[in-house]
C-alpha cells in the first residue's frame, strides 16, 4: 500500500521545508539589497499572493489528484505517456535535477563555513582575506567531496526510512527549530548600535525604487524561493488523502511559513549591516564575503557567525532531504522498484552529477555550454527556462486540460475557510501565464 502523511503538520512541514532554502536566507537578501529594500520587499509579497500562492496550490492540487508522483501522475491525468500537458512534469523535473546537481556543493561550501568560523578562522580577517578564503575553499577538491559526501549520507539514511519515518519525522523537528534561530537572531540583531536604520531601510518602501526590473526580480525570487515548477508540491501533495486533506489552507501555511523565513532573513541581516557601515548591495557575495566580514567585525561574533551558518545548514538540508524524497518517489512510481533500489539509484546518480559540477570549479574548469560555465548553465537554465516554463505549463493545464470550474470545485474538497474562489480565475486564466511569459522572454534575453 502505498505511504500517506502521519499528520497534516507533518505534510506542512516537509513542504515548507522543501520550500525553505537557500532562495530564501542567501539569494532573497542579496536581491532586496540589489533592489531597493522596502520598496522590493513590497513588490515580492505582492507577487507571493498573487501568483506564488495560487500556482503552488494547483501544483499541490494536481499531486492529490492524481494519488502519483509527477511523471506516472501526469500519464494517469492525460491517459497517455505522449501527451503535450506531461511536460508539466517533465520541465518541472529537469530543472529540479539542475538545481540539485550544484545545490548540493553550495550546501557544502555552507558546511565548511560553519567549521571555519566555529573554529575562529576568520578572526581579525580584512575583506581581501575572506574574498580570497573564499576563493581558496571554493575550489578545494578535497573538502567539498568530503562534505558534500557526508551531506548525501545523511539524505540516503532519511530517504531509506520512508516518507513518515524519514522526512515527515525529520521536518517536523527541524522547521520549527529553523523558525525559532531565525527569530532568536533577528531580535539580536536589531540590538545592535545603529540598526534602527537598517530596519527602515528595508521596512520602508521607497516607491521612486520600484521599477520594471525590480518587479521582474521580485516575480523571479517568488519562484525560486518557493519552489514552484519543481514537481516537489505535486510530489509531496501525491501522499495527501483524496478527500479529507485541506489543500488550499495548507498551500497558504506553506506560503507563509517560506515568506516568513524570507522576511527574517532581512530582519538578520540588513540592521547588522548597517550598524557596521557595511553596504547592502553586495550581490551574491553578500553572505560568504559580506556577511562574513561582519561576523568577524561584531561582538560575540563565533556564536552570532555559527548560529548563522546551522541555519544555513537546516535550510539546506530540509530542501536537499525533501527533494531527495521527490527523486525516489517519482522513480519508484514510474518504474515499479522497490525503494531501496530507487534510493541507491538517485544516490548514485545525484553524486555523479554533484562531482561533475565539482570537478567544473577545480581541474575541469572552463567553457562548457553556451559561453557560461557549468555551474551558471545549470543555475540560469534551471531559473530563466526550466522552472518558469513548468509553471507556465501548470496553469495553462489548470485552465485549459483540467479546467478552471473542475479545479475550483476539486481543490476545494476538505477545504475550510480559505478556498479557491472565483477570483482566482483571473490570476490563473490571465495574470500568471502573462507574467511568467514576461520572465521566460526576460530571461532569453528577448525582453529588455
Amino acid at each position: 500500500m502505498r505511504e500517506t502523511w502521519a499528520s497534516r503538520f507533518g505534510f506542512i512541514m516537509a513542504t515548507a521545508g522543501f520550500a525553505v532554502g537557500l532562495g530564501n536566507i542567501w539569494r532573497f537578501p542579496y536581491v532586496t539589497g540589489m533592489n531597493g529594500g522596502g520598496a522590493f520587499l513590497l513588490l515580492y509579497l505582492t507577487m507571493v499572493v498573487l501568483i506564488g500562492l495560487p500556482l503552488i496550490t494547483a501544483e499541490i492540487s494536481l499531486g492529490r489528484r492524481a494519488q502519483l508522483t509527477p511523471i506516472a501522475g501526469m500519464w494517469k491525468l492525460t491517459g497517455s505517456r505522449t501527451s503535450g500537458w506531461n511536460l508539466v512534469s517533465w520541465l518541472g523535473l529537469l530543472g529540479a535535477v539542475m538545481i540539485n546537481a550544484y545545490y548540493l556543493m553550495v550546501a557544502a561550501w555552507i558546511v565548511g563555513y560553519f567549521v571555519m568560523i566555529a573554529t575562529g578562522q576568520f578572526a581579525g580577517a580584512g575583506a581581501e582575506q575572506i574574498a580570497a578564503t573564499f576563493s581558496v575553499f571554493t575550489t578545494s577538491m578535497g573538502p567539498l567531496f568530503l562534505y558534500s559526501s557526508i551531506i548525501l549520507a545523511v539524505m540516503v539514511i532519511v530517504a531509506t526510512r520512508g516518507l513518515q519515518g524519514g522526512l515527515e519525522r525529520m521536518s517536523k523537528i527541524a522547521m520549527p527549530l529553523l523558525l525559532s534561530m531565525m527569530v532568536v537572531l533577528a531580535i539580536w540583531s536589531a540590538t545592535f548600535p545603529g540598526a534602527a536604520e537598517g530596519l527602515a531601510w528595508y521596512l520602508t518602501p521607497d516607491f521612486s525604487a520600484i521599477t520594471a526590473s525590480s518587479a521582474l526580480a521580485a516575480l523571479g525570487q517568488a519562484f525560486f524561493s518557493i519552489g514552484i515548477g519543481m514537481a516537489a508540491a505535486f510530489a509531496l501533495g501525491s501522499f495527501l488523502h483524496r478527500e479529507h486533506s485541506n489543500v488550499p489552507g495548507d498551500a497558504a501555511i506553506v506560503v507563509a511559513c517560506d515568506t516568513a523565513v524570507a522576511v527574517l532573513a532581512g530582519l538578520v541581516m540588513f540592521p547588522a549591516l548597517f550598524a557596521f557601515g557595511l553596504e547592502p548591495d553586495a550581490g551574491p557575495s553578500l553572505l560568504f564575503i559580506t556577511m562574513t566580514r561582519l561576523f568577524a567585525e561584531m561582538p560575540g561574533w563565533t556564536i552570532f557567525g555559527s548560529a548563522f551558518f546551522f541555519l544555513l545548514i537546516l535550510a539546506a538540508m530540509t530542501s536537499l532531504v525533501a527533494m531527495f524524497e521527490v527523486m525516489t518517489s517519482t522513480l519508484t512510481d514510474a518504474t515499479g522498484w522497490d525503494r531501496r533500489t530507487g534510493v541507491r539509484v538517485v544516490a548514485i546518480a545525484w553524486a555523479a552529477l554533484t562531482s561533475l559540477v565539482i570537478l567544473a570549479q577545480g581541474p575541469l574548469a572552463g567553457t562548457w555550454a553556451f559561453g557560461f560555465s557549468l555551474f551558471d548553465f545549470l543555475d540560469l537554465g534551471a531559473e530563466r527556462v526550466m522552472l518558469p516554463l513548468a509553471g507556465l505549463m501548470i496553469a495553462l493545464y489548470v485552465t485549459y486540460g483540467w479546467g478552471f470550474a473542475d479545479f475550483r470545485e476539486q481543490t476545494n474538497r476538505g477545504a475550510g475557510g480559505f478556498r479557491v474562489s472565483s477570483l482566482w480565475k483571473p490570476l490563473v486564466v490571465a495574470l500568471i501565464p502573462v507574467a511568467v511569459a514576461v520572465v521566460v522572454l526576460r530571461g532569453w534575453g528577448l525582453l529588455g
